[in-house]
């Protein structure tokens, strides 16, 4: 018999795993998707740093996904004029038309979710990600 703890995290790893790979008909994969988009609604320059902090994820990683957004003319990477070693990110005309035709898309399954529960338990659900979300960033700091 599984513990409630057990419990718990299958039902987290299959919400992941049902959301992370539900079918998207976009052409690039969700991950670079969510760059193209914090790069595309930022309202200041985005660095790689930038985009590493408000995903989570390792710079290594950001340099990757930023490589093939630049690869497949998304992303155009601006150097700084103070440290050549440092640039911000542009999004292009392909970029800025591969988010606005394709958004609706990327969201799908939160839209189908937010659909069929009533509003009182949706705001729920995501307050308490926001909540679990802020505790495990504390931890990784």
């Amino acid at each position: 018999m599984k513990s409630k703890l057990e419990h718990a995290a299958q039902e987290v790893a299959m919400f992941c795993r049902l959301n992370m790979y539900s079918k998207r008909d976009i052409p690039i994969r969700a991950s670079e998707m969510g760059v193209l988009i914090f790069v595309h609604k930022s309202h200041m320059p985005v660095t790689p740093l930038m985009i590493s902090e408000f995903l989570g994820i390792s710079k290594p990683s950001v340099s990757s996904l930023i490589q093939g957004l630049i690869k497949n003319r998304y992303l155009l990477k601006t150097p700084s004029q103070e440290d050549k070693r440092s640039y911000t990110l542009d999004i292009t005309r392909e970029g800025k038309s591969l988010v606005e035709n394709t958004y609706d898309e990327y969201l799908k399954s939160i839209q189908l979710i937010k659909d069929q529960m009533n509003e009182e338990d949706f705001l729920r659900l995501i307050g308490l990600l926001e909540q679990a979300n802020q505790i495990l960033k504390e931890k990784s700091k």
